[in-house]
């Protein structure tokens, strides 16, 4: 099963806890990437790696993050 994420950019703080949580370590607070808050973002470094178990969601305090399963 695969899972598909989506990001809800603008209301990302870059707090890192659904990184510190990922078991596949897919995700990372980008280094290019910022939102109009002026915070770098989370995303996702490996789409077709992603199982769909959703901690990163889980974990995220401002429900910054939409996991799907395919």
């Amino acid at each position: 099963m695969k899972g598909i994420l989506t990001f809800r950019i603008d209301y990302c703080k870059g707090c890192g806890l659904c990184v510190n949580t990922c078991p596949k370590k897919l995700l990372k607070i980008s280094t290019e990437k910022i939102n109009k808050k002026g915070h770098y973002v989370v995303e996702l470094t490996d789409a077709e790696a992603c199982v769909g178990c959703a901690s990163c969601a889980l974990m995220c305090p401002d429900c910054v993050i939409k996991v799907e399963r395919a």
